[in-house]
């Protein structure tokens, strides 16, 4: 029966989070959709063999060496999402970013007039920002057949009401404590929701409106400190150590309206989960590019597992409305949490053809595992094999392709792009066939020692997305997801 009055509850002050620390977050900071000045985005960030761009301190050092005088660039951009669900009816939502992707310098400490031996020596630092992270998704429609309320009916089962907080989604409590569950009438465990009065009038009346807002903000990114060199103007080397930082914040707000006379007089509820994670990282990456002849060019890069530690913070509210007059409103303290992920390594080769003075060509191939990502705990001693073992079940290896070309007239440059990042989860996932598609193209000016570079990429995917599961119905949409990202590059060569 619905109680008469509210139960003041109490959370585990350790409890991990049901949505956080998963696969999906591992994946989040795991994947590297490089970015950089405009010239290596608009050929795809095909530079693994390539070189002499200050962005390529993140890819393959090696590049590094292939530089003859110091420089100096930064990068400005503005970054645009777009994302379409298709729940019920379509709805589309979107933002602007204005941020700074790229800034760098390279510092030329060694230049030999010679035929054989170490001819260049560079040193350099640059900053890069590997994922922009910031989205907006609005879901919205009809639900004729569950609630998120069966959910939290499902999580309840077979718990006494002073219970529901230490389970594993405490947000169950909160569902229970604004009156959105209770249990049937002569049962202790059993649970029914406000679409059937609790059980006393089933079956439960839907139909009602579902609207769910998600936010996503944050970035990845790197500080690359670097030295590379030249060896006899056939062999490129170079190292880099990578301090990366993220910052991620999620916050979505579920909510469902009813115009139906229910006799549990319900009108509306509202949840809202939020968590944010911020975190440092470190990572080591090996480069080298070898010339076998003149206008051909073959690299391979290894980039070490980036080692984060994380700090995460999490909380949860639930409002509900009655015709009554009933207002209901409940929230877990929040929580903290720290703890490290080790990301997968990855390697790459490539090939670059350069056709004399008039054009160049690139290409790329890059392999990385993400089921290999382990979280581990940092002082707390939570046991992370159960999030490991869901990493090693649904994730998977996978191959990257990048390819790049640029055509030069005179003091001009026309470039174009285009890259492919494979599927990361595993078959039997709902998004098994979750890829990446980015197309570029852009252009450039260089006279001396100033360079102005524009570019515009546009990443591209599709991907299923989970609003509640339940013995009723697992309630999803497809979302759509455009990234057009405008970038505009200032350089100087100094040190002729």
């Amino acid at each position: 029966m619905k109680r008469i009055s509210i139960i003041i509850f109490t959370v585990l002050a350790l409890y991990p989070g049901l949505n956080a620390q998963n696969s999906d977050d591992a994946l989040r900071y795991s994947q590297l959709f490089y970015s950089g000045t405009a010239r290596f985005l608009s050929m795809g960030g095909a530079f693994t063999a390539l070189g002499g761009d200050i962005s390529v301190l993140s890819q393959n050092p090696a590049g590094l060496g292939i530089f003859r005088t110091s420089e100096i660039s930064v990068t400005p951009q503005l970054f645009h999402i777009n994302t379409t669900s298709d729940f019920d009816r379509s709805t589309s939502d979107y933002l602007y970013d204005f941020n700074l992707t790229q800034a760098g310098v390279v510092a030329n400490i060694l230049n030999r007039n010679a035929d054989k031996g170490i001819l260049t020596l560079n040193v350099g630092y640059s900053y890069n920002k590997t994922n922009n992270l910031n989205q907006n998704i609005m879901i919205d429609g009809i639900s004729d057949f569950s609630s998120l309320a069966d959910y939290w009916v499902d999580k309840a089962e077979g718990y006494y009401h002073d219970e529901l907080s230490g389970i594993d989604d405490p947000s169950t409590f909160l569902a229970y404590d604004t009156w959105l569950i209770d249990t049937l009438s002569g049962f202790n465990t059993l649970y029914g929701s406000v679409y059937s009065n609790y059980g006393d009038d089933p079956p439960s009346v839907y139909g009602q409106n579902i609207r769910r807002l998600v936010t996503y903000e944050g970035f990845t990114g790197e500080h690359a400190l670097s030295v590379g060199g030249n060896y006899s103007n056939k062999l490129f080397f170079g190292a880099t150590l990578g301090i990366s930082r993220l910052s991620y914040s999620s916050k979505y707000e579920h909510l469902e309206t009813t115009d139906a006379d229910l006799p549990s007089n319900f009108t509306d509820f509202n949840y809202t989960f939020y968590y944010k994670n911020t975190g440092f990282g470190y990572t080591v990456k090996l480069g080298a590019i070898f010339k076998p002849i003149e206008p051909l060019r073959v690299g391979v890069a290894f980039h070490s597992p980036t080692f984060y530690r994380i700090d995460e913070y999490v909380e949860d509210n639930l409002t509900s409305s009655f015709s009554d007059g009933g207002n209901y409103e409940s929230s877990n303290e929040p929580t903290r949490y720290n703890y490290a992920l080790t990301t997968p390594f990855r390697v790459m080769i490539g090939a670059a053809y350069q056709l004399k003075k008039l054009a160049l060509f690139s290409a790329d191939y890059e392999f990385t595992d993400y089921s290999s990502a382990r979280f581990s705990e940092t002082g707390d001693g939570f046991d992370y094999s159960e999030k490991n073992l869901a990493i090693r079940n649904s994730l998977k290896a996978v191959n990257n392709f990048r390819l790049g070309a640029e055509l030069r007239f005179n003091s001009l440059y026309l470039r174009g792009g285009y890259g492919y990042y494979g599927k990361a989860y595993k078959a039997g996932d709902i998004n098994e066939d979750l890829d990446y598609s980015i197309f570029s193209l852009g252009g450039g000016f260089r006279e001396q020692n100033i360079i102005v570079d524009f570019g515009y990429s546009r990443l591209m995917n599709s991907q299923d997305y989970i609003l509640y599961s339940s013995s009723i119905e697992t309630l999803g949409t497809n979302l759509n997801i455009n990234r057009n990202m405008f970038t505009l590059t200032f350089g100087y060569k100094f040190g002729f």
